[in-house]
């Protein structure tokens, strides 16, 4: 349930309200103070509460149902666009478009220092690079694990770059204390004690859609992680299943508009994974950008017919100078 409280009202009478509500109710009260209104957001068994008792009240400019399961993302709670403040410099979310760029996986120290300066002479404001890699196959290279990370953080301090690694157990949160975001990958979307435990933490937490959910699976996934207390989620669309072989996903452009209009948290889109194609690369970032994506995430590699993991679809330091130059022209072009 929502309330929208007239833009006039004393905070001592909003207080008071809110404590009204939770003796009178078994509801949790999460408010919410924007520019013009104050919003509260009622989350519990709301079915006994009495929106008409709620509405008479001097206080209240209009009270309303939610009918979706999640809360804490949904926009109706939250009207204004979260912005997640990853560094200094990087904010996610304000209306600026940041790029996300690395190997798939961290291979050694000359490779990930190599291309994190390259990628950011090209544009890119975040550093990605896997420690841990979840492969379908486990004969494959699986990461260098905690090596992988100290590694991500001895390019960070030669660029500047804020960094951002895949997390695979609870048991691994500790590592990942100065990993600037940790995402969740596709195939942990739905592990719920990873995501709680995420919760737990400040750190902004990038959300990969899984292989075969739904929207409504995705952000009911991101609500397990703000429910926990941390709002700091940037929610990444990867490609979904479907029934198409050409492509390694199908990257679903159309998501990006309907997440904007039910969240308010911000999206990236993983052009790379959705494709497996690095010829593909280009023209679903572009697509991206112009739907409205608040980022992307794109895999660069030094030597891509020789990297140990998705060398099929990273692209060479040379082809993401020229791809990351269009993606911020269109940028541009777009304000």
């Amino acid at each position: 349930m929502i309330i929208v409280l007239k833009p006039s009202t004393p905070p001592e009478q909003i207080q008071l309200f809110e404590e009204k509500l939770c003796s009178d109710y078994e509801v949790k009260v999460n408010r919410w103070d924007g520019v013009h209104s104050t919003v509260l957001g009622l989350i519990g068994d709301t079915h006994t509460v009495d929106t008409e008792y709620i509405d008479a009240q001097d206080i209240v400019e209009s009270v309303k149902r939610v009918q979706e399961p999640y809360k804490k993302a949904n926009r109706k709670f939250h009207p204004e666009n979260t912005v997640v403040k990853v560094s200094e410099n990087v904010s996610i979310g304000d209306g600026s478009l940041h790029i996300i760029a690395g190997p798939c996986s961290v291979e050694g120290e000359e490779q990930i220092v190599s291309i994190a300066k390259s990628v950011k002479k090209s544009g890119a404001t975040l550093l990605r690079g896997g420690a841990f890699k979840p492969r379908t196959s486990p004969y494959a290279f699986q990461g260098l694990k905690s090596e992988g990370l100290d590694l991500l953080k001895i390019a960070r301090k030669e660029t500047g770059l804020p960094i951002v690694s895949e997390i695979m157990r609870t048991e691994h949160i500790d590592m990942f204390e100065n990993v600037d975001i940790i995402q969740v990958g596709a195939r942990n979307m739905q592990n719920f004690d990873l995501l709680k435990e995420l919760g737990k933490t400040n750190k902004p937490v990038l959300l990969k859609r899984g292989l075969s959910a739904t929207i409504e699976e995705w952000l009911m996934s991101a609500e397990y992680i703000m429910a926990g207390g941390n709002d700091n989620v940037i929610l990444c669309e990867r490609g979904i299943r479907t029934f198409e072989t050409y492509t390694r996903n199908t990257l679903d452009i159309s998501a990006i508009p309907i997440i904007k209009k039910l969240s308010h948290l911000p999206v990236v889109v993983d052009p790379s994974h959705a494709s497996g194609k690095s010829s593909l690369v280009e023209p679903l970032a572009m697509a991206a950008v112009a739907a409205g994506a608040d980022g992307l995430i794109i895999e660069v590699h030094n030597d891509p017919p020789h990297a140990l993991s998705d060398g099929a679809q990273s692209l060479t330091s040379k082809q993401f100078d020229a791809v990351a130059g269009k993606i911020l022209a269109l940028k541009e072009a777009l304000k």
